[in-house]
């Protein structure tokens, strides 16, 4: 939060110096004069701060800023009573020293790059594992250490079993009684005959032994004492389980065959990438072994599981590799090119009318039908969540990244009056995702209006200076918003005193001594000690509401529900500006109830730039100002809004 409140001042500061917001008349004389003190005064409207503006600093003479002791600024008389309250006029000189840029809103598919990192595997589909089929002894490995190519056929090892010698005399003896009853036998005992026959050479086919095997023990009538086992697929051995020599038992492995004319490739994508990625799409990578070069590949599947510890999920891509140059284990570095139509769907022209294998991405087809491969029903790649054509309509409104002040949960832009030069107008609008440099635009703008892609904050920050409401403040929404901070006015709001009795009372305003103890902590840039934390827990929970009446009782429910959301953030906290976001929170509690209820003693300060110039308030038991926002930073920035004493604070006064 620092590092951006040091931005502010040059900020404002460039707005001071060259502040001439609606001037009817342009400044002139040397770029180095002073404009504050050569400028008449006769239209000055007030002075105020460029890091303070109204009301926080609103003066009739110039002079220093009270809270920052800056030199004050002037506010001009102009035409600005014919600008409505979310517009400014900016000179061309103020306008080009703010460096305002200014680009239509265009319909177009946004370019959504996403990067993954991943790691080249085998194909599992393409594995192949070499059993022994029988127990029996590895007299011979014809292939005796692993990385070796093979070929289909190739012979592996040869084994000598006792149950083969079995297995070949049963086809032996199966064989020759066959033969021995002649054509004169009764049709029933030949029948019977070429049963036995038959599952005789079944059975030494699921052992592996090829046709012209069987087919040579039939006619010579002498078993074999080795079987030789041959290669079922080409590949990579990448694994060897057995020595020659050694005895395996039915269902050992012995080998693993892998094919690498094609491999996968599995990449992590963030949870936050998964929108842009669909089944299907194409995927470049590159390799460190091969730089420059790029290889390709479509995703065949997307985990349906993430991982909890990386937040990522694995994307699997299907890639040819006849010339073997990509090898298992490879770090490789991938990236998609997803084009967003409206809606947040993903374009792809390639896949636009088609039908999809959703086994086999490199099955597309214009019609429906079955998969050559595995006989699924392809499905259409409206179903794989791809938008359904291509043209301008499909296209979405999209604004520059850098047009829009987004601030939890709002976002909003400042538009270039054409008709009106050097008006901007603040303007809410509704964001869609973002895509590579661009936001995508649901609601608030138009094709063809000019926006401010460049210098709104500065923009933003003189409508605050001409004491118009900014448009980064917002309504009133009660909680946290999205970025966890509360909304401030609300502890500025006017509050109904109501009854509660003495004891109640005092309980509370201990409760606030309490609470000043953590306060004490954070302006002096420290995180509050658990024992502090703890007595203000303690003297929240000793606060006995059963003697309220109905309506003091439901108001001090809702006090009671702020100031416990605090602590619970809190007690947790592990860096200041957590533990500051939760004071605001137990803050806006206290103060509400303090002032509800009558606590006395107690002072209420206001600083309009805590949060990012969101603003917040506190309490304290002096009137000598301590910002728990700040700290050292800015410890004296804030103003007094309000005492316990039954006192009334005039607006803006310290």
């Amino acid at each position: 939060m620092k590092s951006k409140l040091l931005l502010i001042p040059f900020i404002a500061i460039a707005l001071g110096i060259g502040f001439v917001v609606g001037r009817k008349s342009g400044s002139s004389g040397s770029p180095n004069a002073n404009p504050t003190a050569s400028a008449p005064e006769s239209d000055v409207k007030f002075w105020t701060c460029s890091m303070h503006p109204p009301p926080a600093v609103k003066e009739s003479k110039p002079g220093k800023c009270k809270i920052c002791v800056m030199d004050l600024i002037p506010v001009r008389d102009d035409d600005s009573a014919s600008l409505g309250p979310r517009e400014v006029k900016l000179t061309d000189a103020a306008a080009k020293l703010a460096e305002v840029e200014v680009a239509p809103v265009e319909r177009r598919m946004p370019v959504m790059n996403v990067r993954m990192v991943g790691k080249i595997d085998y194909d599992e589909t393409r594995l192949a594992y070499i059993t022994a089929r029988f127990p029996g002894r590895l007299d011979r490995l014809y292939v005796d250490y692993t990385g070796v190519s093979v070929k289909t056929n190739d012979h592996l090892f040869a084994l000598y079993s006792p149950d083969l010698l079995a297995a070949q005399q049963e086809l032996i003896q199966a064989a020759k009684a066959l033969r021995d009853m002649g054509e004169a036998a009764p049709p029933i005992m030949r029948e019977r005959g070429e049963i036995t026959l038959q599952s005789a050479r079944e059975k030494l086919r699921l052992w592996d032994l090829k046709s012209d095997q069987i087919a040579a023990i039939e006619k010579s009538e002498k078993p074999s004492e080795r079987l030789t086992v041959y290669a079922p697929i080409s590949g990579v051995v990448i694994d060897k389980k057995a020595v020659e020599g050694m005895y395996v038992e039915t269902g050992a492995r012995i080998y693993t065959i892998a094919d690498l004319s094609q491999v996968w490739v599995k990449f992590d994508a963030y949870e936050s990438d998964l929108q842009w990625l669909h089944f299907g799409q194409e995927v470049t990578f590159e390799t460190e072994a091969y730089p420059g070069r790029v290889f390709a590949g479509r995703i065949s599947f997307i985990d349906p599981v993430l991982n909890s510890k990386t937040r990522t999920v694995k994307v699997r891509v299907n890639v040819e590799n006849a010339d073997g140059l990509l090898k298992p284990d490879m770090f490789v570095r991938g990236a998609v090119q997803s084009r967003i139509a409206s809606g947040g769907r993903v374009m792809d022209a390639f896949y636009a009318g088609k039908w999809i294998s959703p086994m086999h991405p490199e099955i597309v087809t214009d019609n429906p039908g079955d998969c050559p491969k595995c006989g699924m029903k392809l499905v259409s790649a409206e179903s794989l969540g791809y938008a359904s054509a291509e043209g301008n309509t499909n296209a979405p409104l999209v604004i520059p990244v850098s047009a829009p002040l987004i601030t939890g949960k709002r976002a909003v832009v400042y538009v270039a009056t054409k008709d009106k030069p050097g008006i901007y107008a603040g303007r809410e609008v509704t964001l869609g995702p973002r895509a590579g440099d661009a936001y995508v635009v649901e609601e608030g703008l138009k094709e063809g209006e000019l926006i401010v892609v460049n210098g709104a904050f500065k923009i933003d920050s003189a409508v605050q200076i001409a004491a118009k409401p900014s448009m980064m403040a917002g309504t009133k929404e009660a909680g946290r918003g999205a970025e966890g901070v509360h909304d401030h006015a609300s502890a500025d709001e006017e509050i109904e005193k109501l009854p509660a009795p003495a004891e109640f009372v005092t309980h509370l305003r201990t409760a606030v001594d309490a609470y000043s103890a953590v306060g004490s902590a954070l302006d002096s840039d420290k995180l509050a000690d658990k024992s502090s934390v703890a007595a203000l827990r303690d003297s929240v929970g000793k606060i006995d509401a059963t003697a309220l009446e109905e309506l003091s009782a439901k108001k001090w429910k809702e006090d009671l529900r702020e100031i416990s959301s605090g602590l619970a953030g809190i007690e947790k906290a592990s860096d200041i500006d957590a533990a500051r976001a939760d004071f605001e929170h137990i803050s806006v509690g206290l103060i509400r109830a303090s002032k509800r209820f009558g606590v006395t003693g107690v002072f209420q300060f206001h600083c309009p730039m805590a949060f990012d110039n969101k603003g917040a308030s506190w309490l304290q038991l002096s009137d000598q100002i301590r910002n728990p926002y700040f700290g050292a930073s800015m410890l004296k920035c804030g103003s007094m809004k309000w005492r316990g004493d039954g006192a009334k604070m005039k607006k803006g006064a310290p």
